[in-house]
């Protein structure tokens, strides 16, 4: 079994989220719990649960449909497990989907 890795780089974390550095910037600044490692030059380095908060917070906003970062913030506090129990639900059907799609593509 491969060990995981314990950073990634924000190249890393925008290929696992799908987002622009510049929202992963502009979310660093309004949500105190996400805040990735920095080195001696400025480069930023996400740990899982860094990734895994960022997945919630995108779930919220394009899934739920909540925009406002205060809203947000308060529904990470008060609906933590029903937002984790969703993004959850949402990820494993996209590996299923991705993973079906690739088996029709070798048919």
């Amino acid at each position: 079994m491969a060990s995981e890795k314990v950073y990634y780089s924000m190249t890393e974390a925008i290929e696992m989220t799908g987002l622009a550095a510049s929202t992963l910037r502009l979310w660093e600044k309004h949500f105190d719990q996400l805040s990735p490692r920095k080195d001696g030059h400025g480069n930023r380095y996400y740990t899982m649960a860094n990734i895994d908060l960022i997945k919630q917070i995108k779930y919220l906003r394009d899934e739920m449909h909540i925009t406002r970062i205060e809203a947000i913030r308060h529904e990470l506090k008060q609906g933590k497990r029903q937002a984790d129990f969703r993004q959850r639900a949402t990820d494993i059907l996209l590996r299923v989907r991705a993973e079906l799609v690739e088996i029709r593509s070798k048919v």
